[in-house]
C-alpha cells in the first residue's frame, strides 16, 4: 500500500510558497443542502493574513476552513471537486459511512489530476460533526488549509438537548518561519517522528478569533481537531460546559466537564452556558502552559428564550444504554484482532570515531552503549563522542558542556552534531521552551496555575518553563521536544508500524476480511518497547463505526460512537467495530506524518452472505 510522496530524492524540490497574484482568502461559507442537492468544490491556492505574515495556503472554495455543509441525517448529496492545487488530490469524507468508491483514498478512486474534476456521492447516515480533507500528502494539504466540516442534523427532533444556536470550530496549528509557512518537500514527508507541530494556533482558520454571546445563552459548539499532530485540551473558564456528544453521535450520559481533550481528527459536541456578562477566553491547556485560542464577549443581554434549565439536566440516551446491555458479552471476551503500535528509528552511526548515545528529548541522558531513555523510553541516538558540546539552535554562539538553556532566549540547548545536521533547514522556534510564537503576534502562553491574568494579544512571554516530564504528561506529547531531530526524520530513517500480533504482518501486509454484520473486538496496544513511544489517534474509515470498550482493562463509563480513538503512550484500548459497509477500507494513525510514512493498512468487508468472520 503506497501513496505518492514517499520516494526519496537527493535534491529537495519544495512545494510553492509564493503569494504574488493569488486571491485573498474569503470567509467560510455555510451551505445548507437537501437530499439530492449538488455543490461545487474547487481546490485553489490563496493568500491569507496570519498575524504579521501573509502566507500561501490551499483551500476548498477559497476559505480556511472550506465551506461548512449542513445536511439532514439520511441525505445523500453530490459534490463535484475540481483540482487547481499543487498535486493530485482526493477528498476523504472523514467519519461518514458512505459507499466505498467515494471514500476518497488512492485505493478507492483514481486521484484527481490538476485541472480535472471528480464527482462524489456523499451519504450522511449518522448525526454529528464530520469533516473532509485530502488523503494524498495529507501532511501537506491539511497544514496548508485543506479541511472543512459537515454538520449532519439529526432526524430525531430531541436527539440533542435544546440550545439557542450552534457553532462549529476547527482547532489547528501551523508552522510559520520567516513570514511564510515552513517549507514542504514535494518528494518526501518530513517531521515523521513527532509529526509537524505548528507555532501559531488557528481557530476556524483565524489566529485571533473573536466571538460574541449573550448572558444566559446556551450555544452548542462542535469542535474538530484538524491539526497534523497536536492534541488539544479545550477549556472555557467563565462558562459552564456540558459534553453531549463526540465523533458520530450523542453520549450515553451527558456530563459536566471542565475541559475536553481532542486528538487529531476527533470531534466533541459541547453545550456551553454563558452565565455572566464579560470577557472570557477559550483556552488550550497542557500540563505546563495555557494557550489562548479565542476571545468571547458575553453581552449583558438575554436571549428571547433561555435554556438554562434544560442545560442543568444531564440526560441519558436510551439507544446507548441499550447498546451497553448488548455489548456486555464482549467486555471479557478475547480480542478478535490485536494491533501493536511500534516505531523503528535508524538515524545512522558516525563512522571512524568513538560514539556516545544520547536521547534527543533529554540530552542529559547519555550512554556508552545503545539503549533507551529511562525518562521517555525513546531510543538513544548515536553521535560522535567528542561532540559533547551543546549549542542553542537560535543563538549558535551560546555553547555549554551541559544541556542547559540559552540565557538569551531560554531555549533548550541541543548537541552540536544535531544542530549542525538540522541547520540547513533553517530555524524552528520551539515555543515549548521559549514561551513564544514565531511570526504570529497573536498568542501568548502562561505556566499553568500562576495566578496571573492573561495579558493582551501580541505579548510574548519569555518566562522559562520546567523541563517536560514525559512520565507526568498524561501519555501525550503536547509539544515537539526534539525539534531538529524531528525535522530530519523521513520514511527512510523512521518507520511507524501497525503490527498484527497474531501473524506478525506489518502495515500494508495486514490482511483482514470481515463481513457486514460482524462485531469485531480490536485490541490496540501502544508498545513502550519501541524506538519512540508516543500517543497515536487510530482512525477507521467508513466500514463502520466503533465503541470504546475499555482502556487498560477499565470499562469505558460513557459510550459514544467513534471513528477515531487516542491510544496514549503505553496504553491498551479495546474497541468494538460494528461492520456495516462492504468494500475495501483503510485504518491508520491520524498523525498526518505517521500515515504518510506508512502507518496504515486496508481490510476487506464482504456482503453479509460472504465468508465467516476474521479469515
Amino acid at each position: 500500500m503506497h501513496e505518492p510522496g514517499h520516494e526519496h530524492h537527493s535534491q529537495t524540490i519544495e512545494f510553492p510558497r509564493e503569494t504574488e497574484g493569488l486571491p485573498e482568502a474569503c470567509k467560510t461559507e455555510l451551505v445548507e443542502l437537501a437530499d439530492g442537492d449538488e455543490f461545487e468544490f474547487e481546490i485553489i491556492p490563496v493568500k491569507k493574513r496570519i498575524g504579521d505574515a501573509t502566507v500561501r495556503m490551499l483551500t476548498y472554495n477559497g476559505s480556511v476552513p472550506g465551506p461548512t455543509l449542513k445536511v439532514q441525517q439520511g441525505a445523500t448529496i453530490t459534490i463535484h471537486v475540481t483540482n487547481h492545487g499543487d498535486l493530485d488530490a482526493t477528498v476523504h469524507w472523514h467519519g461518514l459511512r458512505l459507499e466505498n468508491r467515494y471514500d476518497g483514498t488512492h485505493e478507492t478512486q483514481a486521484p484527481i489530476p490538476v485541472g480535472k474534476t471528480f464527482t462524489y456521492e456523499v451519504s450522511v447516515p449518522d448525526p454529528g460533526a464530520f469533516w473532509y480533507h485530502p488523503h494524498i500528502r495529507e501532511d501537506y494539504g491539511q497544514e496548508m488549509g485543506l479541511y472543512g466540516n459537515i454538520l449532519a442534523t439529526p432526524s430525531e427532533p430531541d436527539y440533542w438537548p435544546p440550545a439557542n444556536r450552534e457553532l462549529l470550530l476547527t482547532l489547528d496549528d501551523v508552522l510559520i518561519e520567516d513570514g511564510r509557512i515552513a517549507p514542504f518537500s514535494a518528494s518526501e514527508t518530513t517531521h515523521v517522528a513527532m509529526g509537524r507541530f505548528g507555532n501559531v494556533m488557528l481557530i476556524s482558520g483565524e489566529p485571533d478569533l473573536s466571538l460574541e454571546a449573550q448572558r444566559g445563552e446556551v450555544v452548542r459548539v462542535y469542535f474538530t481537531n484538524t491539526a497534523n499532530t497536536r492534541v488539544f485540551n479545550v477549556a472555557l473558564p467563565g462558562a459552564q460546559l456540558k459534553l453531549v456528544g463526540a465523533d458520530a453521535g450523542h453520549c450515553e450520559h451527558e456530563q459536566r466537564v471542565e475541559e475536553v481533550l481532542l486528538a487529531p481528527s476527533e470531534r466533541a459536541v459541547v453545550d456551553v452556558l454563558f452565565g455572566e456578562a464579560g470577557e472570557i477566553e477559550l483556552e488550550h491547556r497542557t500540563p505546563e502552559r495555557i494557550y489562548r485560542l479565542a476571545s468571547i464577549t458575553v453581552a449583558d443581554e438575554t436571549p428571547e428564550r433561555s435554556f438554562a434549565d434544560d442545560f442543568a439536566q444531564l440526560r441519558t440516551s436510551r439507544d446507548m444504554t441499550e447498546l451497553r446491555e448488548q455489548i456486555q458479552r464482549f467486555l471479557k471476551a478475547p480480542p478478535d484482532k490485536t494491533l501493536s503500535f511500534i516505531a523503528e528509528m535508524d538515524m545512522g552511526v558516525p563512522e571512524g570515531v568513538d560514539v556516545i548515545y544520547v536521547c534527543p528529548m533529554h540530552p542529559e541522558v547519555a550512554s556508552e552503549e545503545p539503549g533507551s531513555c529511562p525518562k521517555c523510553g525513546m531510543k538513544l541516538l548515536a553521535q560522535a563522542a567528542e561532540e559533547t558540546t551543546y549549542v542553542c539552535p537560535m543563538h549558535p554562539d551560546v555553547t555549554s558542556d551541559k544541556p542547559d538553556r540559552c540565557p538569551t532566549c531560554g531555549m533548550k540547548l541541543i548537541s552540536a552534531s544535531l544542530a549542525a545536521a538540522g541547520g540547513e533547514h533553517g530555524h524552528h522556534h520551539d515555543h515549548h521552551d521559549r514561551g513564544e510564537h514565531e511570526g504570529d503576534g497573536q498568542h501568548h502562553d502562561e505556566p499553568k496555575g500562576d495566578g496571573e491574568d492573561h495579558e493582551g494579544h501580541g505579548h510574548h512571554d519569555h518566562r522559562h518553563e520546567p523541563e517536560h516530564d514525559h512520565d507526568m504528561a498524561q501519555g501525550i506529547e503536547w509539544e515537539d521536544d526534539m525539534v531538529e531531530v524531528n525535522r530530519m526524520t523521513t520514511p527512510s530513517n523512521m518507520r511507524w508500524k501497525l503490527v498484527d500480533r497474531d501473524t506478525g504482518a506489518e502495515n500494508a501486509q495486514i490482511d483482514w476480511t470481515f463481513r457486514v454484520g460482524d462485531q469485531v473486538k480490536l485490541r490496540l496496544v501502544n508498545e513502550m518497547d519501541s524506538d519512540h513511544p508516543m500517543p497515536h489517534p487510530f482512525h477507521v474509515h467508513g466500514a463502520g463505526r466503533f465503541l470504546i470498550l475499555a482502556r487498560d482493562g477499565v470499562v469505558e463509563p460513557n459510550l459514544v460512537w467513534k471513528d477515531t480513538v487516542l491510544v496514549r503512550t503505553g496504553e491498551t484500548v479495546d474497541i468494538l467495530l460494528d461492520v456495516t459497509n462492504p468494500g475495501r477500507w483503510m485504518a491508520h494513525c491520524h498523525i498526518a506524518e505517521h500515515h504518510e510514512s506508512g502507518m496504515m493498512f486496508s481490510f476487506n468487508v464482504t456482503p453479509a452472505a460472504g465468508p465467516p468472520n476474521a479469515s
